[in-house]
Order: structure tokens, then sequence, then C-alpha cells
């Protein structure tokens, strides 16, 4: 009874093809929860899939209604072993985005797990049932390897409706705070820094969507009649875009941008080098905020990005003012941004700039976390990865996407580390997704450590 036991223990169960199993039978759940009608196979999925799991754990588990009508059920497990031990919240999701059943290589399905290699294909495997099922499987060889004992009280909180935005998710762990409280949450999803280097994050960015628009009334008319006489939407729009962003990336607001990045964070990412992998795209060095390392920009500053714009008839130009124009741009934001009513700020910078006729809509908002990196259950995760590996583990304050991590760093009030088991090439959110084999197989191992020495709880108290 060993923590390298459990170690061994987690590799054999990816050695041995049981992780490949049980991965292949959950990537063919079609839980794609942007379908309205998938709710039934969401719910199979808990009940089918998470709820044998966490019954291995010795877990007592419901699955619970979404607060939020025709969202994703949630499945809420716990393990109870002592009033004095500390307790983990372990949390994923079962739904995946749009399995684009057509931009797929032949030979492979969003479907079904096929192993090409070190990469195994598939809708989810990467994003994120790979993810939660290496956690699962990783509490349950601990298990197995101390006698059905943990050492420290375990809850987990699965839900299905992260790929649309984890509706409901904030109002359910206010409904059940004490129900979910714990001490840490402790998580996976999103990429690690590079395919080799094991990755800890404390939170992310948090982001909102905003829309610029406007329209003439009259409809368009001809460019060589009316141009120079009549208000141009497109150019409007254009210009309202350029005043905010430039032609550089570098944001042109000054409430949209963040505040100095701390010392603490730019200690963390020092050392951490962004893209150069294979499959990654060629980083820009000048774009974005001059000064700032890549990593400094992608994790301590904010980004403001146009995701779509459209004018007129984009597929067939014809020699006419357009009736209208609009761009759809995305605000993605640090901790300490001064986000609040972000449609006046825009309203009142657009009429600073003579563009006050232009429109603005602003989405839902989902607020950026980080948890101190100087946080005592950060330096401890850091140092169990590092045993388990004899690897430096990079240290990111907060990942530069976006996840719901504020329901459990701002509603449940605990601290958060997340611990990715994929990489930046693995096509999350597109045709070929694939989780590449010796990062799950590291990740189990890097798991089965971890939460062995969770289960030496009075090493934090």
């Amino acid at each position: 009874m060993t923590r390298m036991g459990a170690i061994n223990r987690a590799a054999r169960h990816f050695d041995c093809g049981d992780y490949f199993t049980d991965l292949r039978r959950r990537i063919r759940y079609r839980t794609e929860s942007q379908d309205p009608d998938a709710l039934g196979v969401l719910h199979d999925y808990l009940q089918q899939e998470i709820a044998p799991a966490v019954r291995r754990l010795g877990c007592e588990w419901r699955i619970v209604t979404n607060p939020v009508e025709s969202a994703g059920p949630v499945l809420i497990a716990h393990r109870h072993e002592s009033d004095s031990a500390t307790t983990v919240l372990i949390y994923g999701h079962g739904d995946v985005v749009p399995g684009q059943e057509m931009f797929w290589r032949p030979g492979l399905s969003p479907w079904d797990l096929v192993m090409e290699g070190d990469r195994w294909y598939g809708r989810g495997s990467a994003d994120n049932k790979g993810q939660h099922s290496i956690n699962l499987a990783a509490l349950e060889q601990v298990l197995h390897e101390r006698g059905d004992w943990l050492g420290f009280n375990l809850k987990v909180l699965m839900e299905t409706g992260e790929e649309i935005g984890s509706p409901g998710l904030r109002e359910l762990c206010t409904r059940h705070r004490d129900e979910l409280d714990a001490d840490v949450l402790i998580a996976s999803d999103g990429p690690r820094v590079a395919a080799a280097r094991p990755t800890v994050f404390l939170g992310s960015r948090g982001t909102v969507d905003f829309t610029l628009s406007l329209h003439r009334a009259d409809g368009t008319h001809h460019s060589g009649n009316w141009g120079g006489l009549l208000r141009n939407p497109a150019t409007v729009v254009l210009n309202a875009v350029a005043s905010i962003v430039d032609g550089q990336g570098r944001i042109l607001v000054d409430r949209l941008r963040p505040p100095p990045i701390p010392g603490s964070v730019k200690q963390a990412v020092a050392d951490i080098a962004v893209g150069g992998n294979p499959g990654d795209p060629a980083i820009d060095e000048n774009w974005g905020e001059p000064g700032l390392t890549a990593a400094e920009r992608l994790v301590g500053w904010n980004t403001v990005e146009v995701l779509a714009a459209a004018a007129g008839t984009p597929d067939r130009p014809i020699n006419a003012i357009p009736a209208s124009a609009w761009a759809k741009c995305q605000l993605r934001f640090v901790v300490g941004t001064d986000y609040g009513d972000l449609e006046t700020t825009l309203r009142e910078h657009l009429h600073s700039q003579e563009l006050g006729m232009v429109a603005v809509q602003v989405g839902s908002v989902v607020p950026a976390t980080r948890t101190d990196p100087r946080n005592r259950w950060v330096s401890r995760v850091i140092q169990s990865l590092a045993e388990t590996t004899g690897k430096r583990p990079a240290l990111l304050p907060n990942l530069g996407a976006t996840l719901p991590n504020d329901a459990f760093a701002t509603v449940l009030g605990m601290p958060t580390v997340w611990i990715p088991h994929s990489y930046p090439a693995c096509a999350q959110h597109a045709p070929n997704e694939h989780l590449l084999a010796p990062v799950a197989r590291e990740g189990l191992q890097i798991m089965a450590g971890l939460f062995w020495d969770l289960g030496c709880y009075a090493t934090y108290q």
C-alpha cells in the first residue's frame, strides 16, 4: 500500500486497455448540449456512465434537475470518511460541442474512439470526457491500493451544459452550497501549455460578447448616385471597431484594459513558452499589447476580438451603400477589469468618437477568476505533480480561455486548481478532436499521485 503502488495501478489501467474501453463507450453518447433534443442522452450519460463510476468510489449520488428549464441535468455525489478530513470537490462536464460529422477525415467519426498511433480521435476525447474519465479512474486506483480508503472526503459535480455556458450552474451551486462545500476544487479541462509539460492553472479569463450595428431605415442606395452623401453603415461600424481595438490588436478604451499585471502572475509565467509545438499556429509577435511576453498577453491581459462581421451581400457585392452592418465582438478579460455596465462604457466611448449612432448590444458575462499562485493548495499540487513526473510543472494563474470557474471560486468561495490532460493541438471544438495517449497515461499517474497525497489530509491542516 504505497504511493508508487497507486501510480503503477493507474499506468496498468491505461496499458491493459481498460481506460480506452471506458472512454470509447462514453464517446458513443451523442451528448451535444446545443441540440434541444439531446436532454435524454445527457441524462443517460450521467445515469449509465457517471453514476456507476462514482458508485465504485463508494459515493452516494443523485441526478438533479437543472434550475434552468430545458438545460441539461447535473449529477452530485458524496463520499464522507471523516468530519476532520479534507473535503475535495471534483468537477467535469459530460456534454460536447456539435459533432460536425461531415468535416472529419475519412475513417474517423466523432462518435467512435479511433486509435491512430498516439492519437485517439473522437468528440469529447479531449473536452471533457477523456479528462474526467482520467480523474475518476485515478480515484478508483487509489481506493484499490489503499483498501477502500481515500483519506479525504470526496464530492463530485458533473454537469451537462458547459459547452453552452453552463446554464443553471451558478444557481445550482447557490441552492446546494452546503452540499457542495469543500476545501478545494480539483478539476481538469483545457490544454497543457505543451504536450510534454504538466500544467496547473488556477482560474480563467472572463468573457462577454457584444454586437455593434447600424441600420438605415430607408434601405440600400446606389453608390454612384448617393456615395459621399449618405452615411455608409459598413464604414461607420468598421470605424467603431477600430476605435475600440487598433490594427495591431491593442485595446484603445481605458476601461476595457486590465490593471497592471501582478508580480506574482509575472513570476508564475516567466518560464512559460507559448506555441511552437506541432500543429500550433505561428504567433504574431507584434500583435496585442506591446511590452508583454506571449504568456503575459495570453493569461495576464485582455483582448478584444472580432468574431464575425457583415454588411450588404458579401457573396455577391453590388454597387450599393448597404442598408445595415454589424460586427460581433468579444472581450476576454482578467481579474481586476472594470467590466461592469459594459454597454454604457461602449456607448460613451462611441459618442466621444462621434459614432454615437452605432447600436450596442451586450451579452451575458462570465466573470474572470484567479486563485492566488501563493495559495498553499497550489504549492502542494505543484509539489505532487513534480514528484510524480520528475518535471517542473507550468503554473498558469489563469487559463486564456473561459470556464465556469466562478461558480466554485466565487459562489462556493473555494480555491480552484485545474490540471489539464490535453494539449494545444488537440483540435478541441473542431473536427478531428483527439486525445494524446502519452498525455492521458501521464495524467492517470499524476492524478493517482495527487489523490494519494490528498489522502494524507493531516498535511493540509
